[in-house]
C-alpha cells in the first residue's frame, strides 16, 4: 500500500483557499489547510494561494512566520506551488501601492500591466480566460494531458515581468505579455486560477499534487 502524500495548503488569511482544497482533493490529493507550521512540515508539497495586495499578503506570511519557513522549504526541495497572488509573492519585488518585498524564489519583479508600446494603462483588471505561449520546456511535466489549446482563468492588474529568467509560460491582454507561469527548481508559480480553470485548470494541478508520487 503507497504511503499517504499530503499537500499542505498554507492559510495565512488572504484569499479564497477553500477552493483550493476543494479542488485539490478533487484531483485525488490530500488537501491539508493550514497556517501551522508544525502541520506543514508533515506535508509532501506546499501550495501558496491568494488574492488581493502584495504588501497585505507579505505582511500576514511575515505575522505568521511563514515568510521564513516557506523559503527554507524551497531550499530544501519540497515542490511549491505559488498561484494568482501566491505566485507574485514568489518574486523579488512588487511595484503594487510602493515597493514591496518578496520571497526572492523567482527572478523578476511584479508591476501593473501596461500597454507594451505606449506604456499606457490598460483596463483594469484583466479579468478573462486566455491560451497560454510556452517560452521554455522547463515545465512540460505540468502540462501533461492538457489540451495545448486550453484556456486558463486570469484575475489580477499585477503580473511578474517577461523578462524574468524564470517565466516559462505568458499570456496577453490587449497584446501585452505577462508571466503567466513560472518555474525555478522546485518552485512553480501560476497567475492564472488552475482550481477556477475547469477540466484542464485541473489536471494541471493534478500534475503538480502527483509529482513524484
Amino acid at each position: 500500500m503507497a504511503a499517504r502524500s499530503f499537500t499542505g495548503i498554507i492559510d495565512y488569511g488572504v484569499g479564497n483557499v477553500r477552493s483550493v482544497f476543494n479542488a485539490v482533493k478533487a484531483v485525488g490529493g490530500e488537501p491539508v489547510l493550514t497556517a501551522s507550521i508544525d502541520e506543514l512540515l508533515g506535508c509532501d508539497r506546499l501550495v501558496l494561494p491568494g488574492v488581493g495586495a502584495f504588501a497585505h499578503g507579505m505582511a500576514e506570511l511575515k505575522a505568521r512566520g511563514l515568510h521564513s519557513f516557506i523559503n527554507q522549504a524551497a531550499q530544501n526541495g519540497l515542490p511549491i506551488m505559488g498561484i494568482c497572488l501566491g505566485m507574485q509573492m514568489l518574486a523579488q519585488r512588487s511595484f503594487e501601492f510602493g515597493e514591496t518585498e518578496g520571497l526572492g524564489l523567482i527572478d523578476g519583479v511584479v508591476s501593473l500591466i501596461r500597454a507594451s508600446n505606449s506604456g499606457q494603462l490598460l483596463r483594469l483588471p484583466h479579468v478573462a480566460w486566455k491560451p497560454l505561449a510556452h517560452v521554455r520546456d522547463d515545465a512540460s511535466w505540468l502540462f501533461e494531458g492538457v489540451d495545448p489549446a486550453a484556456r486558463f482563468y486570469f484575475i489580477h492588474s499585477y503580473a511578474v515581468s517577461v523578462d524574468s529568467k524564470h517565466v516559462v509560460a505568458t499570456a496577453q491582454h490587449d497584446g501585452t505579455p505577462f508571466g503567466a507561469i513560472t518555474l525555478s527548481g522546485n518552485v512553480v508559480g501560476t497567475q492564472f486560477h488552475p482550481e477556477k480553470s475547469g477540466p484542464e485548470g485541473l489536471r494541471l494541478l493534478k500534475n503538480f499534487v502527483s509529482k513524484g508520487e
